[in-house]
């Protein structure tokens, strides 16, 4: 009986953790016309705004800007960028803490946090900028 309640308790957080997974509908819903600021042990990571047609664009803090688009794929949201040839996938939760990206392949990594959220438009200079 103990052995079969250990792993009843091992198991529920992983299901829950599993349900909590947005999926295409419920990430559009949750991101579309907002422009997120994303944090990685509390350092700002870069920020993503959010288009129409499940398109976006990306810029590291302090890096260009780089357009794409975005799918689901299994349980991820999987980002291609113009500028890359492989694919970004991510699983996003919604938690407490506020939405949270966890890298495919790298479920014991430190995850991406939401740190702000904006209706405005991600601020991207244009090329050849400057005098």
């Amino acid at each position: 009986m103990r052995l079969l309640l250990a792993a009843i308790l091992v198991i529920a957080p992983l299901a829950a953790a599993a349900e909590d997974t947005l999926d295409a509908d419920q990430f559009d819903a949750r991101t579309l016309g907002r422009t997120i600021t994303y944090s990685r042990l509390g350092e700002v990571y870069g920020t993503e705004e959010y288009l129409p047609g499940r398109r976006v664009r990306w810029a590291f803090t302090g890096g260009s800007c780089k357009e794409g688009s975005w799918f689901q794929r299994e349980s991820y949201i999987c980002f291609a960028y113009d500028t890359r040839s492989d694919l970004q996938c991510w699983t996003f939760t919604e938690t407490d803490a506020g939405l949270v990206a966890r890298f495919m392949g790298d479920a014991e990594g430190d995850p991406l946090v939401a740190l702000r959220e904006s209706p405005l438009p991600l601020a991207c200079a244009g090329p050849d900028v400057g005098v």
